[in-house]
């Protein structure tokens, strides 16, 4: 049934996010956790994914477990943060700049460093926090219509690093994030990743996969994801490829006539979901 933006305001239609996401460790059987990190937080229709650094194996440090604890903190977050407290009854409109502050600040005893990358969906809008070289891509019909710009240290010569949250001297904070708003709409497919999708899966190759899925029964988004990681994966061992962890999480923008929970069932229910690689 089409639906257009009267409709959806005066006859109790919302748009919502649902979410789905795969992870492919690097090296599965030596590091089956992998350095990557996400969560899924249903009820505040918010994703993350984090990359932690994989320099700090030098010193013997997993930068993995910071990935981890940053993103488990984050679904934390997500689950009871909003920007004000009139969205906060709404339930709505999670901040998630505010997602990534709360979370680095329970992450203050724990080594190494992440990329982050934090999206939320209200009603139409992402709303987004990026931290480094995660990022995140929205289409629509099967074409890109958005990208979220990369951070890095560009003084730092021959290879810029990415900005990384960490407690380390020369790791940023949570200020740094860049910022972004995109108007969403029904139909709408959100790919988030780590740089390991993003370096070896270009956008024109990932309208190449949606294109087969036109006419078909739609999108499932951990299908999806699953499908865009195994690309991800297999361009990875190519000439010219970047073996990496491969963390993707497709959230799809539908129409739902189910009202947002209110901030205390959300509450009482904690039903995010987060994962970690198995």
């Amino acid at each position: 049934m089409e639906i257009n933006d009267h409709q959806n305001n005066d006859e109790g239609y919302y748009l919502k996010m649902v979410s789905g996401a795969f992870y492919i460790p690097r090296n599965r059987t030596l590091k089956p956790l992998g350095e990557d990190a996400h969560f899924i937080c249903a009820d505040r229709q918010t994703i993350g994914v984090a990359d932690g650094v994989g320099g700090w194996a030098a010193y013997g440090i997993d930068a993995g477990k910071y990935a981890r604890e940053l993103m488990l903190n984050s679904a934390i977050a997500a689950a009871r943060n909003s920007k004000g407290q009139a969205d906060h009854d709404r339930g709505h409109d999670v901040d998630p700049k505010r997602v990534l502050r709360e979370a680095f600040s329970r992450c203050a005893e724990v080594e190494g460093s992440s990329t982050a990358c934090i999206v939320a969906h209200n009603d139409g809008a992402l709303l987004a926090a990026n931290v480094g070289d995660s990022g995140f891509m929205v289409f629509r019909d099967g074409k890109l219509l958005y990208k979220s710009p990369i951070q890095q240290h560009v003084d730092c010569v021959p290879c810029p690093p990415p900005y990384q949250l960490g407690n380390g001297v020369a790791c940023d904070r949570p200020e740094c994030a860049s910022e972004m708003k995109v108007e969403v709409t029904a139909g709408d497919i959100v790919v988030l990743g780590s740089d390991g999708l993003l370096d070896n899966l270009l956008a024109p190759q990932i309208e190449k996969i949606l294109e087969t899925k036109r006419g078909r029964d739609g999108i499932q988004p951990e299908g999806l994801a699953k499908e865009l990681a195994d690309v991800a994966y297999s361009k990875s061992l190519d000439y010219g490829g970047k073996r990496d962890d491969i963390t993707v999480v497709v959230g799809q923008i539908i129409y739902d006539k189910h009202k947002p929970l209110s901030a205390l069932r959300r509450l009482l229910r904690l039903c995010c979901s987060f994962f970690f690689s198995s």
